[in-house]
């Protein structure tokens, strides 16, 4: 494929169409998080990233998979478990079999903060995805998160 290739443009305007896509979905859930719960949207996606662990084997996420499922590097997750930890959102403890892992859980503090910021995050979701149904270049985009059968 070269620069000017016809199926190349299209995969390229569909990307910048999904990038658009995903920064205004984020950015009005982060605006309605912030002001209706104090959390960003990284806060929130560790929290509820961390809160679907369980006990028993395989039940907690080491930090390299918490960072993947938060799309962080490792040490920006490191960053925002501390911030989480100092507010007593989280708590951190050693693997009791390997004293090297660390994980993460979420106290009572964060699961009631959680449980009330679900609801705000996903109105914001759905506003935001509302809102892009608008613009023809994202509306099947829309339509493909939402299950809908389209071709993008």
């Amino acid at each position: 494929m070269t620069a000017t290739d016809p199926a190349l443009t299209a995969l390229a305007q569909r990307w910048c169409a999904l990038s658009l896509l995903h920064g205004r979905i984020e950015s009005h859930i982060e605006r309605a998080l912030e002001s209706g719960h104090g959390l960003s949207a990284r806060e929130y996606s560790l929290l509820d990233v961390l809160s679907r662990q369980h006990d028993g084997p395989g039940g907690h996420l080491q930090m390299k998979q918490v960072a993947d499922a938060v799309v962080l590097s490792q040490s920006a997750t490191t960053r925002l478990v501390t911030r989480l930890e100092d507010r007593g959102l989280l708590t951190r403890y050693l693997c009791a079999t390997d004293r090297r892992g660390i994980y993460t859980d979420v106290t009572a503090a964060g699961q009631e903060l959680l449980e009330e910021a679900r609801p705000t995050n996903d109105r914001a979701l759905r506003e935001a995805l509302e809102e892009a149904r608008k613009n023809p270049d994202l509306a099947p985009l829309v339509q493909v998160l939402e299950g809908e059968t389209a071709s993008v």
